[in-house]
């Protein structure tokens, strides 16, 4: 016993716990009852941690640790990865499972996020927009701007906050006309210099009004209530899918999935865009 009455043994392993608030991204089997889960936690970052007989028949862990669960977990250090001890759900975001389109959104959040970070680089901001964007889309009949929201904030959040008041090539303000957008340079250009390149986006007016709206934190939620015009939305994603595809190197695998469930979604009545 040491001075406070407890053994070394059990010391040691209280020690060698920890816990942590965490939004599970991705999960793979691991033998016969275990998973491996990719985390995204409020007080470490991303962990990628191991859950033992969880996909045993009664298993006390499963039902808290679902794709996009928000949980309380306890963790014990392990030698290769953490070992998931204890588990309390705290928000299964029921609601995204009531659609396959909710789902694949927030699969494609989940896999964007990923991507984006490094392991135990935690970084709080990164967490609550992760957990207020999955809350949001549990309950929303049109997630379109919900997850282009979350895009571009999680961009801005790691350092790739995309110009869209300057040209980034002559650095003149923009004025409101049809600009382009270039994903190489990280945001808009004027009209005089995108001819210099080639592979730029068109922005109209409403474009470029709406992915300022999306990065505004207190007006984006306008979008929201507002009718939008196919050709707007495919333009707004257009450029957000070319600009993260440019930071990453590769697309986004949830991306092509994404194509073929939202087209249905596009077809809403065309108004001239807000």
């Amino acid at each position: 016993m040491n001075e406070s009455g407890v053994s070394p043994a059990l010391h040691e392993r209280r020690n060698r716990l920890y816990r942590v608030e965490a939004i599970v991204l991705r999960r793979y089997d691991l033998g016969e009852a275990d998973r491996i889960l990719v985390l995204y936690t409020l007080q470490r970052g991303k962990l990628r941690v191991k859950a033992r007989g969880v996909r045993r028949p009664r298993s006390r862990l499963a039902g808290h640790l679902e794709l996009f669960a928000r949980t309380q977990l306890v963790l014990a250090q392990g030698h290769e990865l953490d070992v998931v001890a204890q588990a309390m759900l705290l928000d299964p975001h029921r609601g995204l499972r009531e659609s396959e389109l909710r789902v694949a959104y927030a699969g494609y959040c989940a896999e964007l996020l990923d991507a984006l970070t490094s392991e135990a680089d935690p970084q709080s901001a990164i967490f609550h927009l992760l957990a207020e964007t999955l809350a949001a889309l549990a309950h929303s009949s049109d997630p379109f701007f919900i997850v282009r929201h979350y895009e571009l904030c999680l961009l801005t959040l790691l350092g790739f906050r995309p110009e869209l008041y300057r040209c980034l090539a002559c650095d003149r303000e923009l004025q409101p006309l049809t600009h382009a957008f270039v994903p190489s340079l990280g945001g808009l250009v004027c009209a005089d210099c995108a001819a210099q390149y080639p592979g730029a986006l068109a922005a109209s007016v409403p474009v470029v009004k709406a992915l300022r709206l999306l990065l505004d934190p207190h007006q984006w939620t306008t979008l929201l209530e507002r009718r939008t015009s196919e050709r707007l939305r495919h333009d707004v994603e257009a450029i957000a899918h070319a600009y993260v595809t440019s930071i990453l190197g590769r697309p986004i695998a949830s991306h092509a999935v994404l194509e073929q469930l939202q087209r249905p979604a596009f077809s809403l009545p065309a108004e001239p865009p807000a």
